[in-house]
């Protein structure tokens, strides 16, 4: 139990089990105090007049004089609330009543000191350290005046020393039993308190979810919580010895090892997770099996560590359904990534063997609309038209699908070249203008001066317009117009599109980029097309180090924007002027890879 001496600088705490708190304790320990002043003093006044009439002595009238008026005052300043007031003003009572008896007479000096010496002492017991540190000082002065007034050669000597022996004998008992009192109430306070605080902790211990356990500096077992044998299928007594470390999974026992000596020697907090034993139901057979459990080991460094180490407290925390779902996860992750794999690989086995025939088709088909094995009857020549611009189409689609399968696989090859991106504009709108021409839409270009060189693959910046202006023109209505903007952004170059069409939806801006991705999905769409376009764009823009933005509003058009380094995928800083960001994209979360592992024994 903590020293009775450290009371005043306790704070307000719980005392579970009494109803009070400690500083409670104490301020009713003073008013008890006070009371108990005043009572023994109002009785001593009688003797104490009887001894001033008859024998002319003042001493015991002083005496129970200061000791009422210093119980009557400190019981004041207590109903007052001035509790530290109230205790200062004992305290001084009852030094001042020990300096009285040192000074008025050799034969009492030992008996005022001993009055003086229980004034430190209950201030210890009932008051802040500012008063402590007072009344030792106090003390020192009254030890100091005690010994110059024992060499003074005029020292009194009152004749009627009987009585003033008896004076002092009982100012001393009362101090005493005053100083008593207050050690008394204090320590079954605290014997209480600290039993209280004992039960709420094994109270805690013993009904917390996780398992505590408690090591010595050697790792043996000294305390186990009532939920380690939920958790270890097994009786707590079967934990001690090397019960605990036997549980551990073989390959996981060098790491427990290391953690538990950092926490016992070093002194470090550790949280590990490793596989233990845990044992089946008590009735029939007992089958374990290994779960996952995470183990947070804290060092008790409230004291020096012993020549073992610190004590250490564990809490064990059954975590395999978490591991289980970890687990399940990552397989079903590494299933996806098998299964678009597996897509990737047949839309490029697909897309090769469909591209030969096709070619024939679309070859074979041209031949005819053109005469050259001879002339057809007109509607012959519109069937062969037909079948010359379907197998196009099926060419196509063909294309984007080796493309998109390309990208995914990440073998889609980028070969950066210096080029003028001006010269990308008018290529793409001659590819684009019987499109743009059969809907009477307009294309116009708005291209800034002086635009630097671009490092990049110009067949993939080729691509990515084309299919931006095919888009734009697919969704623009009748007459409406297409306008390709070229810029520089920083360090990027600055490729928009922007058209008066239908728009889309916020959700579907949220969709832009997905593979097979329409607005207008469903049987009934107004609008052909695999929705590969935009995918491929993305992918294209990724593979540069470029990023894709879009805006648009339902009704008034979409603008889409492509940024480009300018000196290429990677970009060389020291050769491109610093720009500020003004927005910066967050950083996507990675996942914890957790090892594949789960081992049972059946």
């Amino acid at each position: 139990m903590r020293s009775l001496f450290s009371f005043g600088a306790s704070k307000e705490m719980s005392l579970a089990g009494s109803g009070h708190r400690p500083e409670m304790l104490r301020r009713k320990t003073l008013a008890i105090n006070a009371r108990a002043i005043m009572i023994a003093s109002a009785v001593a006044m009688v003797p104490a007049m009887i001894c001033l009439v008859l024998l002319g002595a003042p001493l015991p009238l002083i005496i129970a004089a200061i000791g009422l008026a210093g119980g009557m005052v400190a019981l004041a300043l207590h109903q007052h609330g001035h509790f530290d007031q109230a205790a200062a003003t004992q305290v001084y009572a009852i030094m001042g009543i020990g300096l009285i008896l040192t000074l008025a007479d050799r034969q009492l000096a030992d008996a005022g000191l001993a009055i003086a010496v229980l004034g430190p002492v209950h201030a210890s017991l009932l008051s802040r350290n500012a008063i402590r540190r007072q009344s030792w000082v106090a003390l020192a002065c009254i030890v100091a005046g005690a010994v110059a007034a024992s060499s003074f050669p005029f020292y009194p000597m009152p004749a009627n020393g009987p009585s003033l022996i008896a004076a002092g004998a009982l100012a001393f008992t009362v101090c005493a039993a005053i100083v008593a009192h207050s050690a008394h109430r204090i320590g079954a306070g605290y014997e209480v308190y600290d039993k209280a605080q004992v039960t709420a902790y094994r109270h805690l211990i013993e009904h917390v979810q996780d398992a505590v356990l408690r090591f010595s500096g050697d790792g043996e077992v000294l305390l186990a919580s009532r939920t380690s044998e939920t958790l270890f299928g097994c009786r707590r007594f079967e934990l001690a010895g090397s019960g605990l470390v036997e549980r551990l999974h073989v390959a996981d026992r060098p790491a427990y090892l290391t953690a538990f000596a950092d926490a016992s020697k070093g002194g470090k907090t550790r949280m590990i997770e490793v596989r233990m034993r845990q044992d089946g139901p008590a009735a029939g057979a007992r089958v374990p099996r290994f779960i996952w459990v995470e183990i947070s080991l804290s060092p008790v460094i409230d004291a020096e560590p012993l020549e073992a180490g610190y004590e250490v407290v564990a809490l064990f925390r059954d975590v395999t359904a978490r591991k289980d779902t970890e687990t399940a996860m990552a397989e079903a992750r590494r299933t996806a990534e098998d299964a678009s794999s597996a897509k990737s690989r047949f839309l490029a086995t697909i897309g090769h063997e469909l591209r030969t025939p096709l070619n024939a088709v679309v070859g074979f088909s041209e031949m005819m609309s053109s005469g050259i094995g001879g002339e057809l009857a007109p509607m012959h020549r519109e069937y062969a038209g037909l079948i010359h611009q379907s197998g196009k189409h099926l060419l196509e689609v063909v294309r984007m699908l080796l493309d998109m399968s390309r990208i995914e696989a990440g073998k889609f090859e980028v070969q950066p070249e210096p080029f003028a991106p001006d010269s990308l504009v008018q290529t793409c709108f001659s590819m684009v203008e019987g499109l743009a021409r059969d809907r009477n839409i307009a294309l116009v270009a708005d291209i800034a001066g002086n635009l630097p060189l671009l490092i990049a693959d110009e067949r993939a910046c080729r691509q990515v317009l084309i299919n931006l202006l095919s888009n734009a023109i697919k969704f623009s209505h009748d007459g409406g117009t297409v306008v390709v903007s070229l810029k520089r952004q920083g360090q990027s170059l600055n490729l928009s599109v922007s058209d008066a069409g239908i728009g889309m939806a916020p959700q579907s801006l949220q969709r832009l980029g997905e593979a097979f991705f329409q607005a207008n999905d469903g049987l009934s769409r107004p609008y052909e097309g695999t929705g590969l376009g935009l995918s491929i764009v993305k992918g294209l823009v990724d593979l540069h180090g470029g990023a894709l933005r879009a805006m648009s509003e339902i009704g008034a058009g979409t603008t889409m924007t492509v940024l480009l380094p300018i000196n290429g995928p990677a970009i060389k800083t020291e050769d491109t002027p610093v720009v500020t960001p003004l927005h910066r994209e967050p950083a996507p979360l990675q996942a914890s890879p957790w090892p594949n592992e789960k081992r049972k024994a059946q």
